[in-house]
């Protein structure tokens, strides 16, 4: 059983960002690949939610890879799976994973 996504409206908005940068840069075709493999991966996260690991500073929030580029962070809330943001692994990291 899958469990349904939310994103938030920061996950939507960054994920936008996001998108329109890879596009900016590389063009239309990168961004288009980029959603693919976003959404597939939450795709695949809904019908395993705990494929990926428990932050170490917060158990609740789960960090997932898209690229190596780019995390998105997400919890599991009875049958729902919170898209709370994603994260450019270039940055300076909030916390370790």
């Amino acid at each position: 059983m899958s469990l349904t996504v939310v994103f938030t409206e920061e996950a939507t908005e960054i994920l936008l960002y996001i998108t329109n940068f890879i596009e900016s840069g590389w063009g239309a075709k990168a961004a288009s690949k980029f959603l693919k493999k976003a959404y597939k991966t939450i795709d695949l996260v809904a019908k395993n939610p705990y494929m990926f690991k428990a932050s170490a500073i917060k158990t609740d929030i789960r960090v997932g890879s898209i690229t190596k580029q780019t995390s998105f962070f997400y919890e599991i809330q009875e049958n729902e799976l919170i898209i709370l943001f994603f994260w450019d692994n270039r940055q300076e990291p909030i916390f370790n994973g």
